[in-house]
């Protein structure tokens, strides 16, 4: 096993060594026996499995051509069932539902742990013969999948002894540009993959051919996060596109014509950009100055695509944030532009039109503003249909479902699964450090004296955390009279662009300062005390979940951190770690190891310090973080006698669950333990 003087711990970066399973397996069994055996978990895990598993749920659906495609999971199909319906079925309260693909079936006879991933249908110019597939699934929930081509028509795998594409188990990227040929980006062996682990390269590869034989069309470098080409089939506007992700934030983009040439658009790396019909949109991430013009960062500009390509800077703006207001999602229909803002983080949407005399805005009617709203589908090809789902941390979820000018329905309503009569949801503000103004969420029981509370968090990636129903916790934490509140701290995307910037490496100290501005507000407003305040986040808000145990240990209760990143001066060694240096910076150069070495959770545990109890979770499949970095920190804090409770589950990817009983197992878990700890 591999040892460093240094790190004691690293043996256990050996994801499935015998001696690295066994330490899991017996810190599994010493979790599951403290916190899992009782008739009280057994009662609430049973109750969250009853929200996953429910046939009252919204069967969300994307629509190709005549088709409405769901994949679906439920108690009686553990691992799913990808499924089709017409639109006029889809409408009813039970739709007649045509099963393509029944993984559990498929798993049983594979003898395969398959979890679903994603399927690509081909649309065609006849969209009702929709005929193929490109179905990709994953051993345990890991990132890396299994890439088989399916026949809809006789609804089974082609295998490629009859000419069917596949690909082995990677991190592959892959799409259609006809019946008969695909641009992919695989693992070919050394050198066709980037120091991130995906693909460097990518070929066009016609079907009968092996793969080794298919043509390179373009490459990136190996420093690269990853290297891509996709085609782009809207009738009138076929082309493809090709991209160097070189951070990631930051790409280099090119139209790349039939003979191989590289058109560069020449939009600024770290801008968004997207080309729709004669159109393309850029939204930009940092100020741009183009023709005497400084755009700010955060801005929505449109150009004619053709013009901008030949060098004219004619830009249009769309949107322009101010200091409450900014852009969260633009989705384009076949005719119109669909634009989601938040103010305050509150969604507002409308609708802006091109034509002969410029853009124009309307409203989208039928759309609550007492709830938060998203895009979840459009006809972007053929039609000015769109599907937006609406709900609130108090409010199921509605789909709703309409065209560009006409009033929008709701076409589905999901349950509600717990009683939410005297809970009421506020929105207040922390004072950060440095004075800025932290927004966050608090549901409650209304009047209810300072209780449990679980403050979550996330805090990157420019991912922003927007009110959404969730009946695990209302069944899980609210309903047992806990409160809940999620904090809106910086390097999410609540703000824009700007609000994720300021924490960007050397600022990443910001979102920490942020979060426990908000931990105090919570007590200084008579919400809860600090013993009774728990706190969870996961993924990079797992990392946020460590400083809060090595930094503030003194503002929490207790701590769930889930899929983490920890160990801060080797993150970059493993996975796909190497992608995010644009968001945490280098550790091997000693000027960002300074900034980052001063909050790196497992290099800053301190054996005098007093912390709260911690349950640690991760995944021995998930393949993006390493289960290493929570390990790791289990191990570090049980020898220097800190209370720590870990549990690994052996399959679930980075999500941490592979199917609806481990996800229910896992919810209860986080809260039994809160709930215990706290009380």
């Amino acid at each position: 096993m591999a040892t460093d003087p240094q790190d004691p711990h690293l043996w256990l970066e050996d994801v499935t060594g015998d001696a690295a399973l066994d330490w899991v397996r017996a810190h599994n069994a010493d979790t599951v026996a403290e916190y899992a055996e009782s008739a009280e978990f057994t009662d609430l895990q049973r109750r969250i499995r009853e929200v996953l598993d429910t046939d009252a749920r919204i069967p969300y659906a994307r629509r190709r051509g005549p088709w409405l495609y769901n994949f679906w999971r439920d108690a009686e199909h553990v691992r799913g069932l990808w499924r089709r319906t017409t639109m006029d079925s889809y409408r009813t309260d039970s739709p007649d539902w045509e099963i393509l693909v029944d993984l559990d079936e498929v798993a049983r006879d594979e003898d395969e742990n398959w979890v679903w991933s994603s399927a690509q249908v081909l649309r065609t110019e006849d969209d009702a013969d929709q005929t193929r597939a490109l179905i990709s699934l994953s051993r345990g929930g890991a990132d890396a999948v299994v890439v088989r081509e399916f026949d809809l028509a006789r609804r089974e795998f082609v295998v490629p002894e009859d000419g069917g594409f596949f690909l082995p188990e990677a991190k592959s990227d892959i799409g259609w540009i006809d019946v008969d040929t695909v641009y992919v980006g695989t693992d070919t062996g050394p050198g066709s993959l980037t120091d991130s682990g995906y693909p460097r390269t990518a070929a066009r590869w016609h079907r009968g051919t092996a793969l080794d034989d298919a043509v390179t069309v373009f490459e990136g470098d190996h420093a690269d996060v990853a290297a891509s080409v996709w085609y782009d089939r809207t009738p009138g506007f076929e082309r493809s596109f090709a991209e160097r992700a070189v951070d990631f934030f930051t790409s280099i983009r090119y139209e790349l014509s039939g003979d191989g040439d590289l058109t560069p658009i020449d939009a600024p790396g770290d801008a968004r950009v997207s080309a729709h019909r004669e159109w393309l949109l850029i939204r930009t991430r940092s100020p741009w100055t183009v023709g005497g013009t400084t755009h700010p960062a955060g801005a929505l500009l449109a150009a004619r695509y053709a013009d901008f390509l030949d060098g004219a800077r004619e830009l249009t703006v769309l949107f322009a944030p101010d200091e409450h207001t900014s852009l969260e999602q633009y989705v384009w229909t076949r005719n119109h532009l669909l634009l989601v803002t938040l103010s305050d983080v509150q969604t507002r949407m409308r609708v802006l039109t091109p034509g002969p005399d410029g853009w124009t805005e309307s409203a989208v009617d039928g759309v609550s503003e007492l709830t938060s709203t998203d895009v979840i589908d459009v006809d972007s090809i053929t039609s000015d249909e769109f599907f937006l789902n609406s709900s609130g941390y108090l409010t199921p979820s509605t789909l709703l479902h309409g065209y560009v000018g006409e009033p929008v329905e709701a076409l589905k309503q999901a349950p509600t699964f717990f009683d939410a009569a005297d809970l009421t949801v506020a929105q207040h503000f922390a004072t950060s450090d440095d004075g800025t103004r932290i927004p966050y969420f608090v549901v409650r029981r209304d009047g209810a004296a300072p209780g449990p509370t679980l403050l979550y968090g996330y805090g990157g990636f420019e991912n922003s955390m927007l009110p959404a129903y969730s009946g695990g916790l209302g069944r899980g934490w609210l309903e047992r009279g806990g409160t809940y509140v999620v904090a809106n701290i910086r390097g999410g995307g609540e703000y824009g662009p700007r609000w994720h910037t300021q924490a960007l490496k050397a600022g990443r100290h910001l979102a920490f300062e942020d979060f426990a501005a908000v931990a105090r507000d919570l007590v200084a407003r008579g919400v809860t005390t600090a013993s009774q305040l728990g706190a969870q986040g996961g993924s990079n808000g797992g990392l946020l979940m460590g400083v809060m145990l090595t930094r503030y240990p003194k503002l929490f209760g207790a701590i769930v951190c889930q899929v983490p990143l920890l160990d801060m001066r080797r993150y970059h060694l493993l996975l796909a770690g190497a992608s995010w240096m644009a968001e945490y910076g280098d550790p091997d150069d000693p000027a960002q190891w300074e900034y980052i070495g001063r909050y790196s959770p497992y290099q800053n545990v301190d054996a005098d310090r007093a912390y709260p109890p911690v349950l640690i979770t991760t995944s021995t499949r998930d393949d993006r973080v390493h289960p290493g970095h929570a390990r790791k920190m289990a191990a570090r804090l049980e020898d220097l006698g800190h209370e720590v409770h870990y549990y690994e589950n052996i399959e679930g990817g980075h999500g941490g669950a592979a199917d609806n009983a481990q996800l229910a197992f896992k919810s209860a878990l986080a809260y039994e333990f809160l709930w215990r700890t706290l009380n």
